[in-house]
């Protein structure tokens, strides 16, 4: 059989985006063509590849492992038509996996500066915190804490070092005390975070003497939204511990409070990954080097 590389852009378009109307949008076709042409390669391969329903769609087993096989081979192929164009400024689909808590990344003039710098690039960024393989899902890059990064990844610091702190509104700890000690918080109402439901929540870490310890925190609110989390502690609802980051607004107006900072120690941060290719496309090359120059910025305004 004849392989027909548009016909398999379309079965990887439909996987990822889980159903025919947002693949047509992606690929800037009809949800007609996308429907025609993942029966097209049904037939073409003698088999179904799709599980159709009104509201979704789904890859059978045979279209998962068929899109698992062909992920790769479609992003090096993407790469090499880019690099083929690339005279110019940088243009193209950028799409990057980001956890919900890299703050320097979210809050906005990262992200706002380089769509300013590269008006020719569409920048996707998708908010997840779950674990994955970046290439397989179709992604460019991501941007995730250092230590859940596969080793064979290119990363690039975002924002330097950081450090998680525990916060609580002025109310709250009028009402219930102040910590003083990070084993103290067993007897506070706590708000956690897990970056998926079978996940454990995550752990509250610090140190004392340069030894670092984690405290058995049992969180009477738990959610996998950083927002959710910094409403509640806002609104008098317990201790919240997250990356100082995404706190600084409200640790500046006074709404938050932060706790035992001296037993909180800084750690490597959030990167910025993307596959080791010799030759990466000039749009990740764009993003990889205003990351830099916001790093750059960022330690000129630390002093």
């Amino acid at each position: 059989m004849e392989p027909d590389f548009n016909l398999l852009r379309v079965l990887h378009a439909v996987a990822e985006a889980g159903n025919f109307r947002a693949a047509a949008d992606r690929l800037g076709v009809t949800r007609s063509a996308v429907s025609q042409a993942i029966r097209r390669l049904e037939d073409s391969v003698g088999i179904a590849l799709v599980q159709r329903s009104t509201r979704s769609v789904r890859l059978t087993e045979v279209g998962e492992r068929l899109h698992r096989q062909i992920a790769m081979p479609l992003a090096v192929i993407g790469s090499a038509l880019e690099d083929a164009l690339g005279e110019g400024p940088p243009r193209g689909l950028l799409r990057v996996a980001v956890t919900s808590i890299a703050e320097r990344f979210l809050s906005g003039p990262l992200v706002a500066g380089f769509a300013e710098a590269y008006p020719g690039i569409t920048l996707d960024v998708t908010v997840t915190d779950e674990e994955f393989d970046i290439v397989a899902a179709g992604f460019d890059a991501g941007v995730r804490l250092g230590e859940v990064i596969e080793q064979d990844m290119i990363a690039v610091p975002v924002g330097g070092p950081q450090r998680e702190i525990a916060v609580a509104s002025p109310t709250y700890l009028q009402r219930h005390g102040t910590p003083m000690h990070p084993r103290e918080l067993a007897a506070h109402r706590c708000i956690g975070w897990r970056r998926a439901p079978e996940v454990a929540p995550h752990r509250w870490e610090f140190s004392e003497s340069g030894r670092a310890f984690a405290v058995e925190v049992a969180p009477q609110v738990t959610t996998n939204d950083l927002q959710v989390m910094l409403r509640t502690a806002l609104a008098d609802g317990g201790v919240t511990f997250a990356p100082e980051d995404c706190f600084l607004p409200w640790i500046a107006n006074g709404a938050l409070v932060p706790v035992l900072l001296d037993y909180v120690q800084p750690f490597p941060g959030f990167f910025l990954y993307y596959p080791s290719r010799h030759n990466p496309p000039p749009k990740l090359r764009a993003l990889v080097a205003h990351v830099r120059a916001f790093n750059d910025q960022v330690q000129a305004s630390r002093g």
